[in-house]
């Protein structure tokens, strides 16, 4: 039988290196599922149960991998399922092909069922890239043209692809006649540094501060050596955005750690008294966590110019690789002699990671969310994938798991969408079925989509090499981030007529289709049960009953937020009994360090 459309497009993306699909059936793409049925050695595809989860797959295989992430859906709703994921991914400037059915041609413009206008629905999402395939013909072009600016420009790309030529014949190459196009397969990632010049000048700023502080964000990812003696011979801290978190180990003792709103106080106390900022690899979003306009020198480096000079005013923002970039500064850089503002740095990380335990350790009803993570962090195996949710899990990943070399880690960034860790965690565990994989997430966020990827694990959890895949769930029965965003920011009380949610028995569910659950209400059972689950034959659901009352506030909380936080309990907060008690330490701690 001559091949198909559906038959080219996948063997065309196997020359491109994919090997795995996210996606869900339809009508709308019943042409490429039967090519997927004749050429199973190429690809894993992965049934989803719900187009979001693909997207959100897809968008973690770009984060864990490197690699392009794919997802496919059908006409219509399924296309529309895919596109918080597919914000995500460009939120994040992650390369992810979006592959959907459409209507037949001759139905397109009769408002034929399911006819959604893809084009226009995908413009935004897929901006640099969105193409409908009319003719067989054009088919290796689009495909090809997707994948190749998908990496190239690290964003989304959209292949949609009408019913009818999903099955026509395939043209292995169009003819070589005027009006053709004729594309090939592959892309590398090119070597970008800034002249020698450039460099030059970079390097008489860092070298004339006597404070300098560094900031470093996914870009940097690779580049821990040089990140590493770059701070070294600056006498300088490292600071870390949340996308970040793995790009350097936290053990090292000049990594400040996160910073922003879930960020240190290490890492606040260095952007405030910093002379002198580098930055390497991040968008991070927050300027109220740099340093104040004219306080501070400022040298960015990135790879796309367009995030340049954003957060902060650069004397110097420099195109490039960071790992390329940063090596070929480092001979251009002094030493510094004077290591006061380096042992400084290193200092406030030793209170830290000691008021965080004292933190964690903090009396709760019935567990501290914050001893949760950090009772995991020691346990964790030293190959461990890592996902957490947004929301109040995104607190406790932040600041209380400790990375070490090796750990990869991810998160909803710029989104900050809901109910990515699940379908985060699963992806990673597709992507590296031989290392364990351990998931953060909000119990408001399983009951969004999360359940459903519990699911689609038990569906394939017998096929990797190794079982250990752990999603710990915080049942606190409440929408508690933006509980604790309407107290400090609004001044508001918890509101529980849209803020409460159902509890639900996440680890009598785990069992029922046939994973491990595991129901944690004590804190002294917290180390027991990860070791259980960390020895598990199987994949395994933690529902861990956390308390909803711990607080959640900035490494530095303002005046102002903690008037608005008080103003909040004179409303009468529901919870205002046990978050005066267990949570004024905390504010007092961010206003006046040391005093609480």
């Amino acid at each position: 039988m001559a091949d198909k459309v559906s038959d080219f497009l996948l063997k065309r993306l196997s020359q491109w290196g994919v090997k795995l699909i996210y996606g869900f059936p339809g009508d709308g793409i019943n042409g490429i599922l039967g090519g997927l049925e004749r050429h199973q050695d190429m690809f894993q595809f992965v049934q989803v149960r719900h187009e979001e989860e693909a997207a959100f797959m897809a968008c973690a295989h770009a984060k864990y991998t490197g690699e392009v992430g794919v997802c496919m859906a059908t006409s219509g709703p399924g296309a529309i399922h895919l596109l918080n994921g597919l914000y995500d991914a460009k939120l994040d400037h992650q390369p992810v092909v979006a592959i959907v059915g459409q209507s037949a041609r001759m139905a397109m413009g009769g408002n034929y069922q399911q006819e959604v206008d893809l084009q226009n629905l995908f413009k935004d999402v897929a901006g640099e890239y969105v193409q409908t395939v009319m003719d067989a013909a054009q088919m290796r072009q689009v495909i090809d043209r997707a994948l190749r600016i998908a990496q190239s420009e690290r964003t989304v790309t959209c292949v949609i692809i009408p019913k009818d030529v999903q099955e026509l014949d395939a043209v292995e190459a169009p003819p070589h006649v005027h009006n053709s196009v004729h594309t090939g397969t592959g892309y590398f990632r090119p070597y970008v540094t800034p002249t020698q010049e450039q460099l030059q000048q970079a390097a008489d700023i860092l070298n004339a501060g006597s404070k300098v502080a560094m900031l470093i964000g996914a870009g940097a990812k690779g580049a821990d050596e040089e990140v590493s003696e770059v701070a070294d011979l600056l006498g300088c801290g490292v600071a870390k955005a949340l996308l970040g978190k793995t790009a350097l180990p936290d053990d090292l003792p000049f990594v400040t750690g996160g910073i922003g709103l879930l960020g240190t106080k290490p890492s606040w106390d260095m952007m405030m008294n910093c002379d002198t900022l580098l930055m390497v690899g991040s968008s991070f979003p927050y300027s109220e966590f740099l340093p104040k306009e004219g306080q501070a020198r400022g040298v960015q480096i990135d790879i796309d110019g367009r995030m340049l000079s954003l957060r902060y005013p650069m004397e110097l923002a420099l195109v490039g690789d960071s790992k390329q970039s940063l090596r070929a500064l480092i001979p251009l850089l002094k030493r510094k002699t004077d290591r006061d503002w380096r042992n400084k740095i290193e200092e406030n990380i030793r209170d830290w990671w000691k008021l965080i335990d004292e933190r964690a350790h903090q009396k709760a009803n019935p567990i501290n969310p914050e001893l949760v993570a950090w009772e995991l962090s020691p346990r964790l195996p030293e190959n461990t994938l890592l996902s957490a949710d947004s929301g109040t899990t995104a607190n406790w990943y932040g600041r209380d798991i400790k990375i070490r070399k090796g750990m990869i880690g991810s998160l909803s960034g710029n989104l900050a969408t809901m109910a990515a860790a699940v379908p985060y965690a699963i992806a990673a565990k597709f992507a590296y079925p031989d290392r364990p994989v351990v998931s953060l997430t909000g119990d408001g966020a399983v009951q969004m989509l999360g359940i459903n990827g519990f699911i689609t694990v038990a569906k394939y959890w017998q096929e990797w090499s190794d079982p250990r895949l752990i999603f710990v769930v915080f049942n606190n029965q409440d929408l508690n981030q933006v509980s604790w965003e309407m107290r400090v920011e609004a001044g508001n009380p918890m509101l529980p007529l849209t803020q409460s949610i159902p509890d639900f028995p996440f680890d009598t569910f785990a069992d029922s289709i046939g994973l491990m659950g595991i129901r944690v209400d004590k804190p002294e059972d917290l180390g027991p049960a990860f070791d259980q689950a960390l020895s598990a034959n199987r994949p395994v659901v933690m529902n861990v009953y956390t308390d909803p009352e711990i607080e959640t506030l900035p490494p530095h909380i303002t005046i102002e937020q903690a008037k608005k936080f008080a103003a909040a309990l004179v409303k009468g907060d529901p919870e205002e009994a046990g978050i005066v008690t267990k949570s004024m330490k905390g504010v007092i701690e961010g206003v006046l360090p040391h005093k609480g």
